[in-house]
């Protein structure tokens, strides 16, 4: 007598017992199961997780085989571990249609070492296997081509830009239109114009994430930017003395002015351990970016150490997470970038369940 065959209704009853453990709900209700399947005893699947990358890739993995060889007649499970990045903005005007998320990161002053967070954060979410695109909007320092070793320059392609691939994204910046001395003197109307033309004139394609690495400050770049796209957030970059707190409460402040919501704090230069005898040294104080996010009300990312890996990267355009990936600011990034997808995905959600809550 054969064996009856496996109902798809019953796998999914037992998926749905599976839930994401940073949104809460089940895993059947979010739409990540694709191509479930069944030939006689062996069952195939897909898990599209949020994000790429995901810290709870393996907790999720292992819960949906224990659901699924609960099933009565299932002997073997073919499972492939995906990823599909939900959108979380609606690029209204077109300007980057194929963009899912857009994310300022910025500092109320400069020598934060904001630039050296956006190289290494971007690359962070590309090595965990996201699509990602770095736009180096600090018109007046631009030094992330630099920090990423790029000597090239983008290429024209249908009347407009080819960001310049590097280390599996897509950079673009003034610098590659710059003389190396050349200074920038530009009024509002003309960055405003740059900033345009930095996103709708250049083929950024389908990205998962888009980094803005904001100029220091609160001024015509950051206003320009909340009015022509809708950001999915910013991130804020400090170092742990006072002085630079003072100024990254300014930069809150004028976020949440345009409404820009601020996904969390990285307080760099946080530590400095001596190479010789080991002993932890806090330079600009300590825990002043952990105090500042619980102000804001946002997540706290991380403590960036002070450490000569990390400055040397930028100098000679081998950034830490490419060059080194083992050492320990790379792992941080990495830690960083994890807790950030996190947050996007989350607050993703949250906004679709609002939406369908709205509907009539």
């Amino acid at each position: 007598m054969s064996a009856s065959p496996i109902e798809q209704s019953r796998l999914l009853e037992a998926l749905k017992t599976v839930q994401d453990p940073e949104l809460h709900v089940d895993i059947v209700s979010l739409g990540m199961i694709e191509d479930l399947k069944v030939d006689a005893d062996k069952v195939s699947l897909t898990v599209n997780l949020t994000t790429p990358g995901c810290p709870l890739k393996t907790q999720i993995e292992k819960d949906v085989k224990d659901a699924l060889s609960r099933v009565p007649g299932v002997a073997s499970i073919n499972l492939k571990m995906g990823a599909k990045v939900r959108r979380s903005i609606e690029t209204e005007g077109d300007l980057i249609p194929e963009v899912a998320n857009v994310v300022a990161i910025g500092s109320g002053k400069g020598g934060v070492g904001k630039s050296t967070v956006s190289v290494n954060l971007a690359l962070a979410f590309a090595r965990a296997g996201a699509t990602v695109g770095l736009m180096d909007a600090d018109i007046y320092g631009p030094n992330d081509p630099q920090m990423l070793g790029l000597k090239g320059k983008p290429e024209i392609q249908d009347r407009k830009l080819v960001p310049v691939p590097v280390h599996g994204i897509k950079m673009m910046s003034m610098a590659f239109f710059l003389k190396d001395d050349e200074p920038v003197v530009w009024r509002g109307p003309m960055l405003h114009g740059a900033m345009k033309q930095f996103l709708g004139d250049v083929l950024w394609g389908k990205l998962d994430y888009l980094f803005i690495d904001l100029p220091p400050g609160t001024g015509d770049v950051q206003l320009t930017l909340s009015q022509i796209i809708p950001l999915t957030g910013a991130v804020l970059v400090t170092t742990p003395q006072d002085v630079a707190l003072l100024d990254v409460r300014k930069a809150a402040a004028m976020f949440r002015k345009v409404n820009v919501p601020i996904l969390g704090v990285v307080e760099n230069m946080s530590f400095f351990n001596c190479p010789h005898c080991g002993e932890r040294v806090e330079i600009f104080s300590h825990g002043g970016g952990r105090k500042a996010a619980e102000a804001f009300g946002a997540a706290f990312l991380g403590e960036i150490p002070l450490d000569v890996r990390v400055r040397q990267g930028g100098d000679e355009g081998r950034p830490v997470v490419v060059y080194d990936p083992k050492s320990g600011p790379a792992l941080i990034f990495r830690e960083i970038a994890d807790k950030l997808a996190a947050i996007i995905s989350v607050q993703t959600f949250k906004k679709y369940e609002q939406e369908i809550v709205a509907r009539p």
